[in-house]
């Protein structure tokens, strides 16, 4: 794991569950997201911080890669790395089995700059977020 990432651990709802009591598919977006709010709260620049420098970051790719299941009561963990910054936000995420390692699920989302106050989207990202990840502006 590098300084840009961070890991949490989850064990999905029984209100996460298809009929084929597996975590429907659509219910990944979700822990991407939970994962993502703990990444971006490690660097104090989660939604309510972009919000308040001004800029949104909606995001506008994402791809997910199902390679196995998720059974109700099973715990996984979920990595999430900043991999790209300069001029877009880019999460990796792994989803592992908690007790194997064993690879569940990879996916990225791709975020983007937006002003708030013109609504124009940065095709460089803002310098408060190199200041918040810690990293030199390029």
């Amino acid at each position: 794991m590098t300084e840009l990432s961070h890991l949490i651990e989850l064990e999905p709802a029984f209100h996460d569950l298809d009929p084929m009591d597996v975590v429907w598919h659509g219910n990944y977006v979700k822990y991407l997201e939970i994962a993502r709010c703990a990444l971006l709260e490690r660097f104090d620049y989660n939604y309510p911080q972009m919000r308040d420098s001004g800029y949104a970051w909606p995001i506008v790719d994402m791809r997910l890669k199902y390679v196995q299941p998720v059974h109700f009561g099973q715990k996984v963990t979920i990595e999430s790395s900043i991999v790209e910054w300069e001029n877009r936000l880019k999460i990796d995420y792994l989803i592992r089995d908690a007790a194997s390692g064993r690879k569940i699920n990879k996916a990225y989302t791709v975020q983007v700059a937006v002003d708030m106050a013109s609504q124009e989207m940065l095709y460089v990202c803002p310098p408060v977020l190199w200041e918040k990840l810690g990293v030199p502006a390029p």
